[in-house]
């Protein structure tokens, strides 16, 4: 099952076709995206009912990307893992962490997966990540029982402002991610039985058609159902919760020189053949030239 959020509205997506989950399953669901997740098991075992092709409950309409804003567009908590492909932590030259490096990405940095991105500075720097929501409430879950709680995946950009980032005396992660805009994703809520191997997926980045990032979650220090557990040994999750779980190396911070997002530049990521998203950098009133070369997450 893919769920979109289209035009503010739940909505079950086939074959480019959106169907308007209040009105086919008749009011039984609501049309807010967001509370969908808080009965996804019910939504689901409906939608697996349903006739889509043969019988549709109600004509679809034609997707435009235009429509679609992010697929969890209120999340209560949105988590960050920082340093979680081996490959990246070799760019950075750190050492594997023994635990996963945790923030948080504001909710109000969350964007839809066709979206500008307004540029705060010079110093802006692309990551893609595959991105997990919940879809059950998880409190000391075992690995084993992780994605059991896991509505679905999509493909998402932990955007990153690299000198609010690294700022001192103490680094401010959450600050240097979350300005307006920082954490698209999408374009759909991708459920996990629709992924052939959801612990080996393929990313794929691009900066103006140029590859930048390339990798597969099989090169996680924390998998999925790692973080899960990890996250649910302290805190609650939430359905509906966003979970950014790491970034493969090519950041724009390691390269020799530097190379960070400018106006005008589209920033392409995908899960490759489940999920893509493209933003356009626009200008913004700031521009800081700090060097930012040094600071990598």
């Amino acid at each position: 099952m893919r769920v979109a959020n289209v035009a503010g509205r739940c909505n079950i997506v086939l074959d480019g076709l959106a169907y308007d989950v209040e009105r086919a399953s008749g009011g039984r669901f609501g049309a807010d995206p967001q509370a969908a997740f808080e009965r996804w098991d019910e939504l689901n075992g409906w939608a697996s009912g349903v006739e889509w092709a043969s019988a549709p409950p109600i004509e679809p309409r034609a997707l435009e990307l235009g429509d679609l804003g992010a697929p969890a567009p209120r999340p209560r908590q949105v988590f960050a893992i920082g340093l979680n492909y081996r490959q990246h932590a070799a760019e950075a030259n750190l050492p594997l962490p023994d635990y996963p490096v945790v923030f948080t990405k504001f909710p109000s940095c969350i964007a839809g997966p066709f979206s500008e991105l307004p540029l705060p500075s010079g110093n802006v720097d692309w990551e893609v990540e595959m991105v997990a929501v919940m879809g059950r409430e998880a409190r000391q879950i075992s690995e084993g029982r992780a994605w059991d709680h896991v509505a679905g995946i999509a493909v998402g950009q932990d955007i990153s402002e690299r000198v609010v980032q690294g700022r001192p005396p103490q680094p401010q992660f959450s600050m240097g991610k979350s300005f307006p805009y920082f954490g698209p994703f999408g374009p759909d809520i991708v459920t996990i039985d629709e992924v052939p191997d959801p612990d080996d997926v393929e990313l794929r980045c691009t900066v103006n058609g140029e590859l930048v990032q390339h990798a597969s979650t099989s090169d996680l220090i924390f998998s999925v159902p790692e973080i899960i557990a990890y996250l649910s040994s302290i805190a609650t999750l939430y359905p509906g919760d966003v979970i950014f779980t790491g970034t493969p190396s090519g950041v724009g911070a390691a390269r020799k020189p530097a190379w960070f997002l400018r106006a005008g530049d589209v920033v392409a990521s995908e899960l490759v053949g489940i999920s893509r998203i493209e933003q356009r950098c626009t200008a913004s009133d700031r521009t800081d030239h700090q060097d930012a070369s040094a600071l990598i997450s």
